[in-house]
């Protein structure tokens, strides 16, 4: 199976040549490899499983509203990071249930591999602010 790159184009900032922040979208909450990682340890599970567990993972301090939820499960979908199937199963209304696919594992591996840049980026910004606010104030 082929492997899905971030980006669709070159990024105008980075090129193509490694995944980027700029293709990821949603950054301030990260949805998306929040989700991936959910359903890479639970095999597969419902939308509503995935809300519940959501904001127990959250990288932020921003509460993850269901429709963000709903709206990043249909994309990954669309690219194929996930699949998805309707359980007609028991009482009650049809429940669509999601599975995490080949490229949505390689997915995650480039959020990882973004996310881990990020941290040491924040790590080095953070350590310069405050080595200049230690820093006398003459200097």
């Amino acid at each position: 199976m082929e492997k899905l790159l971030l980006t669709r184009s070159p990024c105008p900032h980075h090129g193509g040549e490694r995944p980027c922040s700029c293709a990821l979208g949603k950054l301030y909450r990260f949805v998306e490899p929040i989700l991936l990682f959910l359903l890479l340890k639970k095999k597969t599970a419902y939308g509503y499983e995935l809300v519940g567990e959501l904001n127990e993972h959250a990288l932020t301090d921003s509460t993850i509203e269901r429709g963000a939820v709903y709206r990043t499960l249909r994309t990954l979908e669309e690219n194929g990071n996930v699949v998805s199937t309707w359980d007609v199963s028991g009482s009650g209304p049809a429940r669509r249930q999601y599975q995490l696919t080949e490229n949505g594992v390689f997915h995650l591996q480039e959020w990882v591999e973004v996310m881990g840049k990020m941290a040491e980026g924040m790590r080095h910004f953070v350590e310069d602010v405050v080595e200049f606010q230690t820093k006398p104030k003459d200097q």
